[in-house]
């Protein structure tokens, strides 16, 4: 019994020698770990182990290339290790490009004097910044209506009254996100794959005809009221300018399932913002004393300006 348990002791030493000699060899040969975007400049990597100030402080050490132009290197301008010297803050001399992704090798990493080889750092945003990143921009940023000017038609036929406004919003939003995500499902496993990208305009088309008549039948039984006001508008959704626009991003972006969904989720939240704000200051325009040629439609074009001249304000904002 007690040979028995001696060979089993000897073969798990032996096993996790092997393991760790496995793991040696790997890190020496060349190691992997992920770093990330501190600033537009600058990118932080973390060795896991205490490196050697001198050998961190020679920018040679780094060689720096986005992902899909490996042959061109940049330029460091300064490393910097934090109290531990475990990570590293490298600074660029120009700015980085956040949207792509960029590979760090750094050069026989020295730690207490001792060689430990090369590691390679994969630098990129998270999915998570990259989803928020989307939905800012398709919500405030890049407002479909105050910066490109899509949708109008059931922007200044549905923004008189707040009630309608909040009501078609949540209806377009509604009908954004699900078309959206049905829209990226067909192209990628129907109309790629049978080599008929052509037809998408009009399958996406198709695509949001139903979701919208869905919606339709669904209004006209549960909120008859809502439908009357909405009236032709509610059916004017299928050629919508937006509606169309974000299945299209998402085809020639390449965007994956979480993209396309945020990116809708995004468009639709934008549109009800941009409808709820114009129907607040329409209702208080009702009240004002206009002149008369500026009664109706001309005052809306007024403010719907001043609020795109406003939405300018969120051009460059930058959260990650």
């Amino acid at each position: 019994m007690k040979e028995y348990k001696l060979s089993h002791l000897a073969i798990i030493t032996v096993m996790s020698c092997v393991f760790l000699s496995v793991m040696a060899l790997g890190v020496a040969d060349a190691g992997t770990g992920s770093g990330s975007f501190k600033k537009d400049n600058e990118i932080v990597i973390s060795f896991g182990m205490p490196v050697d100030e001198a050998w961190a402080k020679n920018t040679a050490n780094f060689m720096v290339s986005e992902k899909t132009d490996p042959d061109i290197q940049l330029p460091v301008e300064s490393v910097t290790l934090d109290a531990k010297r475990i990570s590293a803050l490298i600074r660029f001399r120009e700015p980085l490009n956040l949207s792509s992704e960029y590979e760090v090798t750094a050069k026989d990493v020295t730690s207490e004097g001792k060689v430990m080889g090369n590691v390679m750092f994969m630098v990129k945003k998270s999915q998570g910044q990259i989803l928020f990143t989307i939905f800012l921009g398709a919500m405030l940023i890049n407002n479909f209506v105050f910066t490109k000017y899509l949708g109008l038609c059931i922007f200044f036929g549905v923004s008189q009254k707040k009630e309608t406004s909040i009501g078609m919003g949540i209806t377009f939003t509604i009908v954004m996100v699900l078309s959206a995500i049905m829209c990226w499902a067909l192209l990628t496993f129907v109309l790629q794959p049978l080599h008929l990208g052509f037809l998408k305009i009009i399958v996406f088309i198709g695509t949001v005809a139903i979701f919208v008549q869905a919606v339709d039948t669904i209004l006209r039984k549960v909120n008859p009221y809502l439908f009357k006001k909405l009236g032709v508008f509610l059916v004017l959704i299928v050629t919508n300018c937006i509606i169309l626009a974000v299945p299209l991003i998402n085809a020639d972006s390449g965007n994956g399932p979480m993209e396309s969904l945020i990116l809708g989720l995004g468009a639709g939240l934008g549109f009800a913002l941009a409808l709820f704000l114009m129907a607040c200051v329409r209702e208080k325009l009702e009240l004002c004393k206009v002149p008369a040629v500026f009664r109706g439609l001309p005052i809306a074009f007024v403010v719907a300006g001043l609020f795109a001249l406003s939405f300018l304000g969120f051009s460059g904002l930058s959260i990650f």
